[in-house]
C-alpha cells in the first residue's frame, strides 16, 4: 500500500486545524458554557436549600446569619473582585460597546468569573434576594470572551461575537429558553446586532441548550400552564390593569436603584460610601426582618414560590411582591453578586395574586403569567425578550399575544419613571473604564446621579488640561 503523498497529508492537516479554528473551539466554549450553567444552578439550589434548612429550624437565626454573610460578600466583592457586583449584564453590555479588548479583560477575566459564583454562592447561603440567570450572562460572556486566546488572530469583532454568544448561551442554558437567548442577544445586549454574529449566537445556543437538557432533561422552568382555549371576556382589561400596575411597579424599582441620592438618608449614604462593609450588613439585617415578617417567603430568588403559585400549591399573602422588592432593593443596593431575572418573575407572580382579588373569574395562572411578564419587561425595558421568556418558561402559547401586549404596556409605563436599568447601569462601567479608574469599578453604590458627576468630573479636567497645554503653547511661541 502506498502512502499519501506528503502535499496530501499538509493539506489536510491545515483543513482540520483551520475547521478547528471555525467550529471546533466555538463548540467546545458552548458546551462549557452548558456545563458551567448546570453546576452554577446545581450550587445555587444546594445553597438556598441549606439556608431554607437552617431558617425553618430556628427562624430567628436569619437575624445573625443574613448581616454577616452580607459584610463578608461585600469586603470579598471589594477586595477581590471588582466589577462582579449586580447581575453582570451591565457589565456585558460596557464591554460590548466600544474598547472591548481592555474592559473584557476588566470585567470578563477568569477571577471574575470564579468570584462571580462563588460570592453569589455565599449570598444565597444568606438567604439573600438574588437570581443565578443574570449572572450566568457574565459567566458564560467571559467563558467565551477568553477563548479568544486559542485564535491566532483575535480582532475586536472576533472578540464581539464570542461575548454576544457566550451572553445569549448562559441566559438560553439558565432558563431553558434557547429563543430567549437569541433574542436577548439582539433587544438587550446590543442594539445594532451584526448579521454575522447571528449565526455564531444560535450555535452556541444550541450547543449550550443541548448539554443543559442532557443534563438536566426537557423541562420548563416553571412547569405547564394550562389554559383554557374559551378566553374571558375580562381578559382585554384584566391586561391592561396589569400592564399599567407592573409597569408602575417596575419602574419605581427602577426609580430606586438609580436614585439613591433622593431617598436614601444622609446618613446611610455616608455609610454606603465610607464604611461599605457595615452599610452590607445593614442590608443583611433589612432582608433578615423582611423575611422573618414574611414568614420565610422573601428569602432567595423567589423560585420556589412563583413555581408554587402557577402550580396552585402555594398561598401567599397580598403583600408579598411589596415585601420581595424591598427584600430585593437592600439585596442589591450593597453590590452583591446576583441577579435580578427570577426574583423579578417572583414579584410579578406575586401581582398576578393580587390581581386575582380583583378579576376572580380570570383564571389565576393566566394573571401571575401576565404579571410575570409585566413587571419583568418593566424591570428591563426590553418587552421582546420579558414575553418569549416568560412564554418558553411556562409553555403558554396560547397566551402570546395576551404576554406580548402586557410586556409593552409595563415598557412604555416604565420608561416614566425610569430610563432602561441595564443601559443606565452599564454607563457605570463605560465611565469608570474610560476613565482609567478601577476603583470605580468596585463601587456597586454607584448610581446614575454618580456617573453624571463623574463624568461632569471628567470632562472638567479635560478642559482645564486643555487650556493649560493652550497657556504652555502660546508661552513657548513668545
Amino acid at each position: 500500500m502506498n502512502p499519501l503523498p506528503p502535499s496530501f497529508s499538509d493539506q489536510t492537516l491545515r483543513q482540520v486545524r483551520r475547521a478547528w479554528r471555525k467550529y471546533g473551539i466555538l463548540w467546545m466554549g458552548a458546551v462549557l458554557v452548558g456545563l458551567v450553567a448546570v453546576l452554577y444552578a446545581w450550587l445555587m439550589d444546594v445553597g438556598f436549600g441549606m439556608f431554607r434548612s437552617m431558617q425553618q429550624s430556628h427562624f430567628w437565626l436569619p437575624l445573625f446569619i443574613t448581616p454577616a454573610v452580607g459584610a463578608l460578600c461585600v469586603w470579598a466583592t471589594r477586595r477581590y473582585f471588582p466589577g462582579s457586583e449586580g447581575s453582570g449584564i451591565p457589565q456585558v453590555i460596557a464591554t460590548l460597546e466600544e474598547d472591548t479588548t481592555r474592559r473584557g479583560q476588566s470585567l470578563l477575566s477568569i477571577k471574575l468569573l470564579l468570584g462571580k459564583i462563588g460570592v453569589s454562592f455565599i449570598g444565597i447561603l444568606g438567604g439573600f434576594t438574588i437570581g443565578r440567570e443574570g449572572p450566568t450572562v457574565q459567566v458564560g460572556a467571559a467563558l467565551m470572551f477568553n477563548l479568544r486566546r486559542l485564535y491566532p488572530r483575535a480582532s475586536a469583532a472576533l472578540e464581539r461575537r464570542l461575548i454576544l454568544a457566550g451572553a445569549a448561551a448562559g441566559l438560553s442554558a439558565a432558563f431553558n429558553t434557547p429563543l430567549a437567548g437569541i433574542v436577548f442577544a439582539i433587544e438587550e445586549l446590543t442594539r445594532s446586532f451584526e448579521h454575522r454574529a447571528s449565526g455564531v449566537v444560535i450555535t452556541v445556543i444550541i450547543f449550550a441548550g443541548a448539554v443543559a437538557l442532557g443534563l438536566n432533561g426537557n423541562y420548563t422552568y416553571f412547569g405547564t400552564i394550562h389554559i383554557n382555549s374559551a378566553l374571558t371576556d375580562m381578559l382585554a382589561l384584566a391586561v391592561l390593569v396589569t400592564g399599567i400596575l407592573t409597569g408602575i411597579a417596575g419602574g419605581c424599582f427602577c426609580w430606586l436603584l438609580l436614585n439613591t441620592k433622593r431617598w436614601i438618608p444622609a446618613r446611610l449614604q455616608d455609610l454606603r460610601s465610607n464604611r461599605p462593609i457595615a452599610f452590607g450588613a445593614l442590608c443583611g439585617l433589612a432582608v433578615a426582618l423582611i423575611g422573618i415578617i414574611a414568614g420565610g417567603a422573601t428569602f432567595g430568588s423567589g423560585y420556589v414560590e412563583a413555581k408554587g403559585l402557577l402550580e396552585g400549591h402555594q398561598q401567599l399573602s397580598v403583600f408579598y411582591p411589596f415585601l420581595k422588592m424591598a427584600s430585593m432593593v437592600s439585596s442589591y443596593l450593597p453590590g452583591i453578586p446576583g441577579g435580578i431575572f427570577a426574583p423579578s418573575l417572583s414579584i410579578g407572580a406575586g401581582f398576578g395574586n393580587l390581581l386575582h382579588q380583583v378579576f376572580g373569574n380570570t383564571s389565576l395562572e393566566m394573571l401571575i403569567a401576565l404579571a410575570m411578564v409585566g413587571y419583568l419587561a418593566a424591570v428591563t425595558q426590553s418587552p421582546i425578550t420579558a414575553f418569549v421568556i416568560v412564554m418558553e418558561m411556562i409553555n403558554g402559547h396560547a397566551l402570546v399575544i395576551s404576554l406580548m401586549a402586557t410586556a409593552l404596556i409595563a415598557s412604555r409605563v416604565s420608561r416614566f419613571f425610569a430610563p432602561p436599568l441595564y443601559d443606565a447601569l452599564s454607563e457605570r462601567y463605560r465611565v469608570a473604564c474610560a476613565a482609567v479608574m478601577p476603583a470605580q469599578i468596585a463601587m456597586p453604590q454607584t448610581g446614575i446621579e454618580e456617573v453624571k458627576e463623574i463624568a461632569e468630573v471628567k470632562e472638567l479636567n479635560n478642559e482645564q488640561k486643555s487650556e493649560q497645554d493652550g497657556e504652555q503653547e502660546s508661552g513657548t511661541k513668545k
